[in-house]
């Protein structure tokens, strides 16, 4: 017969404190068995379930009096159901903070200082409940565990102040007077658990290396878009040596790459940029990269490669790996921002990066098709809000038609750039007045008219240079008189308009309505050159010169006609302006144009600029 104890004995007795951490223990193995579940309906339900579970037990334990003995367990079930909370959640919400605030309040509880709550915010509580821990050295361990979930919580919500000062008293033997957040984190010791202590989804040591790689990598991406390089290469070196799981060791490892390029180290880069490769199946950053540092070396075949691959790296469809349930580097980063140099956009803003990099380089046959596929997408919907791409100015839509036209024309293709004109002048010229009296009605009415004219000005540019590539020249001279007539009408009031979109600005900005004019004028100056009609072309040459005085181009074309009409005295005069303007030191400009206008002002280049040069000295030379 077994031997039978007394009821209330200690040894039949097992306390309720003993049955709540086994009750924890119970829970935190459930979610680890979630945790390694492949089945992702499976592995929901049971972190749900561990979840709610925590959630019972954390009130049970809540609903008692504070006491010492109880705290430790108490507090390692909060950081448990904090931890499982925020991963589900993808993210800590201010409810967690609430959690926290009173977990310190209960510490406090204990030693009679509840006249600490929040006098001074949830910091002066953090700074109270320290304080006081020399006395409960048995606290240790959970409160740093907590500690820690602050810190990530102040982390993601950019509160840095109270987290370096939560820092700074946690480390207060080693490094109380540094405000340098990642030595900091270095120099922060979180007690180790004793043996028989209850079971954690996350220890605070495993807590602390995560928030020293995400602080890093945070740290080290802005130090990169502000500027300060030597300090950005060695953060992201700090959070490529922490822990970083592969998805984040290829950003890491990307924007290691730009760094280095922005600091004139390619070789060292590209090493960077192809271990980001081979790190995981997120190859578009890298790839973006690649194209870039090509771009900078002048390697015009690497860096296409680069773009396509790029493309295709976009279109297909990666399936995240299931992320453990605890606090991961990923989770405390900001949302991935346009702005950011690793923001490799979408597959149309890939699409279009090629497209016009193949235009620019002079790959014009690819950069036609490219086009076509981008404005495929536009018009049957697929991609209705076509959005700039990472690395700005980019396009509106009516300039994606404008360079789509362009790279046509370069590539032979006239009648399509036609068909593309067309269309793009069904979309936008039926904003436009039909009588100018009313155009300043118009522009009172809508902020687009005045912005239209522009795109439907260049659009019959555009289609004025095809009909000229299809040989049929008074078509052509009928639509370069109607983008100047548009221009000369439209021009003069634009600078009454409220703020523009940047594509705005880009395409109505005084130099560019300049180039606009200017290319406009010498297009039809040529057409009636071609005609024999070298009167009317000078006409032409000579306002393209008052409208754009520094433009050679122009000069060239009307020194030309100036001896053709053999007016030598004027041809002189103009011949020694534009020797003085080539002796002077160039200015460095610092404005763009759209590119679809560098494409037409290519077009309009005189070839054979210096034969003419020598040729006039030559005339000089014998006259005299």
């Amino acid at each position: 017969m077994a031997h039978q104890t007394p009821l209330g004995s200690s040894a039949s007795h097992v306390s309720c404190l003993d049955l709540w951490r086994e009750k924890n223990d119970q829970l935190v193995r459930q979610a680890k068995v979630a945790q390694d579940s492949s089945l992702p309906m499976r592995r929901q339900q049971l972190a749900q379930d561990a979840l709610e579970g925590l959630r019972g037990l954390l009130c049970s334990l809540r609903g008692l009096p504070a006491t010492v003995s109880v705290l430790p367990l108490e507090l390692t079930v909060l950081c448990n159901f904090i931890t499982l909370r925020a991963n589900l959640a993808q993210g800590f919400t201010e409810d967690l903070a609430q959690d926290i605030q009173q977990g310190l309040e209960r510490v406090l509880e204990t030693q009679g200082q509840l006249e600490a709550r929040l006098e001074h915010g949830l910091w002066g509580l953090w700074d109270s409940t320290l304080r006081v821990s020399s006395l409960l050295p048995e606290l240790l361990p959970a409160l740093h565990h907590l500690a820690g979930l602050q810190a990530a919580l102040w982390l993601t919500t950019n509160r840095l102040g109270d987290l370096t000062l939560l820092l700074q008293t946690l480390t207060v033997s080693q490094s109380r007077a540094s405000e340098d957040m990642l030595l900091l984190l270095k120099t922060w010791r979180p007690p180790a658990e004793e043996s028989g202590a209850p079971l954690t989804l996350q220890d605070a040591r495993g807590l602390r290396d995560v928030l020293l790689t995400a602080f890093a990598y945070r740290q080290g991406l802005q130090e990169l878009i502000t500027g300060s390089l030597p300090k950005a290469l060695s953060s992201l070196h700090e959070a490529a040596s922490g822990l970083c799981p592969r998805s984040l060791l290829v950003q890491v490892y990307t924007a290691l790459g730009t760094c280095l390029r922005k600091m004139g180290s390619p070789q060292r880069a590209l090493l960077y940029l192809v271990a980001a490769l081979k790190e995981g199946s997120t190859w578009g950053p890298p790839l973006l990269e690649a194209s870039r540092l090509y771009q900078q070396l002048g390697n015009i075949a690497a860096e296409i490669e680069s773009l396509e691959l790029l493309v295709e790296a976009l279109s297909i469809t990666c399936i995240p790996e299931a992320r453990q349930l605890l606090i991961e580097v990923e989770l405390l980063l900001p949302q991935p921002d346009p702005a950011s140099p690793l923001h490799c956009g979408t597959q149309s803003q890939a699409k279009y990066l090629l497209a016009s990099r193949c235009l620019q380089t002079g790959r014009a046959a690819d950069a036609a098709e490219h086009y076509l596929d981008l404005l495929a997408l536009l018009l049957d919907g697929s991609e209705p809000k076509f959005s700039p791409p990472p690395c700005p100015p980019g396009p509106c839509v009516p300039e994606l038609f404008l360079e789509a036209a362009a790279a046509l024309i370069q590539a032979g293709r006239a009648q399509d750039a036609l068909t593309v004109c067309e269309e793009l002048l069904s979309r936008t010229s039926f904003l436009l007045p039909k009588r100018p009296r009313l155009w300043e009605d118009a522009r009172r009415r809508t902020k687009e008219s005045p912005h239209c004219s522009h795109w439907v000005s260049a659009t019959h540019l555009l289609q004025g240079q095809a009909w000229v590539q299809l040989g049929a020249q008074k078509e052509a001279i009928s639509e370069y008189s109607r983008c100047l007539e548009l221009l000369f009408r439209a021009t003069p009031k634009d600078k009454e308009q409220g703020p523009a979109s940047s594509c705005e600005q880009g395409c109505t900005s005084d130099m560019a309505l300049q180039q606009l004019q200017t290319a406009a004028l010498i297009s039809r100056g040529l057409e009636w050159v071609a005609l024999g009609q070298d009167t009317k072309a000078l006409q032409d040459f000579l306002l393209s010169v008052q409208m754009c005085p520094g433009n050679q181009d122009a000069s060239y074309h009307l020194l030309q006609t100036l001896r053709r009409l053999d007016r030598r005295d004027e041809a002189t005069a103009l011949w020694q302006r534009l020797e003085a303007q080539t002796e002077l030191p160039q200015e460095n400009t610092a404005w763009s144009l759209p590119l679809y206008l560098e494409t037409c002002l290519g077009w309009i280049r005189p070839p054979d600029r210096e034969t003419l040069c020598e040729e006039f000295q030559t005339s000089e030379t014998c006259d005299l």
